[in-house]
């Protein structure tokens, strides 16, 4: 029963530190909530807020964390299945979400660029009442770049109709304290390449390291899958 008794071991350290980093990763996400609210209101679909996923992503590791850890520590077969039926649900939920992202990693691209364009275009007010210009500016200023697709975006937003502005966070760091300096229609007073290229690839660098990460707990929660299975069978003879 040696070889049993490690199994165990292993796979309560493991799923604690499951538990643990479940926990973690659920706190990141409510404090990105709380602090960068702002950012969701980039687009339309609040299910695709990085938050959102953070906070998702937290739920479904601390959850057969907890299960397995404590599952495997006190030989229950209830939690045990239940630990089982958890991982074989987030490995099909990874696997779904790997390959849509595949099959749709063109199109998202094109989503992305119409969310950012529609909720500038519509939702952005000068005043910040919805949080959005503190958003586009830190965005403008942190990218070095004016717009979605370029600064004439900035031409057809509600925000101020039929006038040829630019936000202020649009100008060269130089002029940044010029308070007309976006009023003005020389465009060498500030950036003209718009922000999508450079926000679309922060996102997908992000996801680049999701992904492996993803692989890296695919196996391990295989493990824990065969680990669970072999506990649970080793308990049978003494049910009976």
């Amino acid at each position: 029963m040696s070889h049993i008794t490690c199994v165990r071991k292993s796979l309560c350290c493991i799923n604690l530190l499951f538990w643990i980093l479940g926990c973690g990763i659920l706190g990141i996400g409510i404090w990105l909530h709380l602090a960068y609210q702002g950012y969701s209101r980039l687009l339309s679909h609040r299910i695709l807020s990085g938050d959102s996923l953070i906070i998702i992503a937290g739920v479904l590791t601390f959850l057969p964390g907890f299960f397995g850890c404590c599952g495997s520590w006190f030989q229950n077969r209830c939690l045990l299945r239940m630990y089982f039926i958890l991982v074989i649900a987030v490995l099909l939920i990874e696997f779904s979400a790997g390959t849509l992202g595949f099959i749709y990693r063109r199109r998202a691209g094109a989503i992305l660029q119409d969310e950012l364009l529609t909720g500038l275009q519509t939702r952005y007010t000068a005043t910040n009442e919805n949080g959005l210009k503190i958003t586009w500016d830190h965005i403008q200023e942190q990218f070095k770049c004016c717009g979605v697709k370029n600064y004439r975006d900035w031409y057809h937003i509600s925000a101020w109709p039929d006038k040829q502005w630019v936000p202020s966070s649009c100008c060269l760091p130089k002029f940044s304290n010029m308070s007309s300096c976006g009023e003005l229609e020389d465009t060498s007073y500030f950036y003209t390449a718009g922000c999508y290229a450079n926000i679309h690839n922060w996102i997908m660098e992000r996801l680049y390291i999701i992904g492996i990460i993803s692989l890296l707990f695919a196996f391990i929660q295989l493990f824990g899958i065969i680990s669970a299975l072999i506990i649970v069978f080793s308990m049978e003879p003494k049910r009976r």
